[in-house]
Parts: structure tokens; C-alpha cells; sequence
């Protein structure tokens, strides 16, 4: 009888909802506030934040779940850009549902071709090869003569989705762009915390020792960094969409410095964190931009950066982190 009851209780805990953790609740918060967003700020402002943030969420899942440096993530966004532009002003009236995963797909394959050259070094090694990769795209962008050279894609149609959804309605576009982003950053959450997430750390705390547990961690370095390509690839492509137009600007070796700062102030190995670094890049170069010291924005981001590594090398989401987990364990003290 007491088995009975034993198992009958354990049904009716299984069968209890589950409660909605503080991790969880922060997400229905920031999906809340996403939702409202457009109808208190510049859509097209936000949209920008949106698509830098997917970009240096890609580069994140490369650098903080696998260790891997890349200084030529560029390559990837302006590739992801330049197709998704080039089929759309060719072809107006393609979808730009299909222009995106076009775009997505030609950034898949290039990292495919990329990431089997630049995994078979490390360290520096490694950020060198994807650095002279990247460039050597950059200028293949400048001669190909779809992309028009200095002069850029621009006028680019943003035409409707699926027929029925005009996106030249910013309101309109964000919410679609604000799906992109939500359907990718679920991707990478899922990612990380899958089996496969699990043995992507490991390769970076101790990549022999994975090696000797009989990982193939070539292998799992090369998706991670196809998967990390793609979806920088999505961010240009959507970039793309959302501003008209695909310059060279997204190809250059600046572009790959800039989502480095992005992510490092952020929080790098955290999922918060380029969205946290990406608005906070962003936001100042719009305010900066506008002000007296607008020629002065790198300087004054160079600066900040230095302050941000100096003061909290965790970066913001990594110190908040770490400030939580000090508070818990005197709690329990």
C-alpha cells in the first residue's frame, strides 16, 4: 500500500505544471517588450539593434561556446547581404522570404568552404586564416560585378511577404524581423544546451582531453562554425533587407572588429550578452552620431571598451552573472 502510495504521488508530481523560472520569466519579459517596441522607438533603429545583435549572437556561439576567434565573420554578413540583394533587385518580384534563406545558404556554404581551412589551426593561427580569408572576399566583392563595387546594391525591394504582408510598412517589417531574431536566438539556446552544446564546451576548456574521450572535435568545430556562418549570413541578409541596400561596408575587416566589440562588452559564452552589447554599440553610435562628436565615435567606443575590459573582463551579462551567483551562495550560507 505504501509503494501505491508512493507511486501515486509521483504521478501527480510529474503530472504538476511546471513553474515558470526567473531565466524564464526575463525571457517573456524582453519577448514583451520586443512586441511593444516599434510603437515607442524608431522601428528601423530597432531593427538595426535586432540585426547586429543576430550577428553577434552567431559570432558568439563560435568565440564563447567553442573558443574560436574569428576576425573575418565580415565575410559572412556581407555574403548573407549581397545575394539576398542582388536576387531581390534582380528578381522584384521574388519573395524576400526566399531572398533571406538564399542569402542564408550562400553564407552556409562559404563557411563550409572557410571553416575546412581555418580549423585545422588554433589560437592566433586560427584568427589569422578566417582575417586573410575574409579580406580576400572583400575583395572579390569589390570586383564582382553584381555587387557594383564601391558604389553598393542600393534601392533594394523589400517587396511583400508571402503575398499578403506589404514590408515597406516598417511596423510590418520589424515584427518579421523581430521573428528572424527570435527563431534564431531559440536555435542558438537550443544549441548550447543540447548534447552537442555540452561537448562544444568541453572542445573549449580542454579540447585534448575531449579528443581522448573519442570525440571527433574537428567535426564538431566545423558545424559549429557552419552554423555560425549561416547565421550571420540571416543577419546580412536581413540587414539587407531592412536598410535597401549592401555595401562594402558590411565586408570590411571593420565590420569583423566591431561585432568582437559587440560581444566582448556584452558578455562573451552568454546568450544575453550580444544583445546587450550590440544595443549598447549601437545606441551610442546613434547618439554620438549626432552630436558635436560624431567624428570621434571610434575613439570613444575604443575608450569605453578598454574601461569595460579593464573594469569587468566578464563583460555586462558575465558580471551580473557572477554578481547573482555571490549573492545565492551567501544566501545559503
Amino acid at each position: 500500500m505504501a509503494v501505491l502510495q508512493q507511486d501515486h504521488q509521483a504521478a501527480r508530481a510529474g503530472s504538476a505544471p511546471r513553474r515558470i523560472t526567473p531565466l524564464g520569466m526575463l525571457y517573456l519579459v524582453l519577448f514583451l517588450l520586443g512586441l511593444l517596441a516599434p510603437w515607442v522607438a524608431y522601428p528601423v533603429f530597432l531593427m538595426k539593434i535586432l540585426c547586429f545583435a543576430l550577428f553577434a549572437s552567431a559570432f558568439n556561439l563560435l568565440l564563447g561556446f567553442v573558443g574560436l576567434l574569428s576576425f573575418g565573420h565580415a565575410a559572412f554578413l556581407a555574403t548573407g547581404a549581397y545575394i539576398t540583394g542582388f536576387l531581390l533587385a534582380e528578381y522584384p518580384g521574388l519573395s524576400p522570404a526566399l531572398g533571406i534563406v538564399a542569402g542564408t545558404l550562400g553564407a552556409v556554404v562559404l563557411g563550409t568552404l572557410f571553416g575546412a581551412l581555418a580549423i585545422r589551426r588554433q589560437g592566433i593561427y586560427f584568427a589569422m586564416i578566417t582575417l586573410a580569408l575574409a579580406q580576400m572576399m572583400f575583395f572579390f566583392f569589390i570586383q564582382a560585378p553584381f555587387t557594383h563595387g564601391e558604389d553598393g546594391l542600393h534601392g533594394v525591394p523589400r517587396g511583400e511577404l508571402f503575398g499578403v504582408f506589404d514590408l515597406a510598412n516598417n511596423h510590418t517589417l520589424y515584427y518579421f524581423v523581430f521573428a528572424i531574431f527570435v527563431a534564431a536566438f531559440a536555435l542558438i539556446r537550443r544549441v548550447v544546451h543540447s548534447p552537442f552544446g555540452q561537448v562544444l564546451k568541453a572542445i573549449r576548456e580542454n579540447e585534448p582531453r575531449a579528443i581522448s574521450l573519442g570525440y571527433h572535435t574537428d567535426a564538431y568545430k566545423l558545424v559549429a562554425f557552419v552554423l555560425s556562418a549561416g547565421l550571420a549570413g540571416l543577419a546580412g541578409a536581413t540587414k539587407t533587407l531592412v536598410f535597401q541596400l549592401a555595401s562594402l561596408g558590411d565586408a570590411s575587416w571593420h565590420m569583423s572588429g566591431e561585432v568582437i566589440l559587440m560581444t566582448l562588452l556584452g558578455g562573451v559564452g552568454t546568450l544575453l550578452g550580444p544583445l546587450v552589447g550590440s544595443g549598447l554599440v549601437i545606441g551610442l553610435q546613434h547618439q554620438l552620431a549626432q552630436s558635436a562628436l560624431g567624428d570621434w565615435v571610434s575613439v570613444i567606443l575604443g575608450a569605453i571598451f578598454v574601461v569595460c575590459v579593464l573594469s569587468f573582463r566578464s563583460g555586462i551579462i558575465g558580471e551580473c552573472q557572477r554578481w547573482i551567483a555571490r549573492r545565492q551562495q551567501r544566501e545559503e550560507k
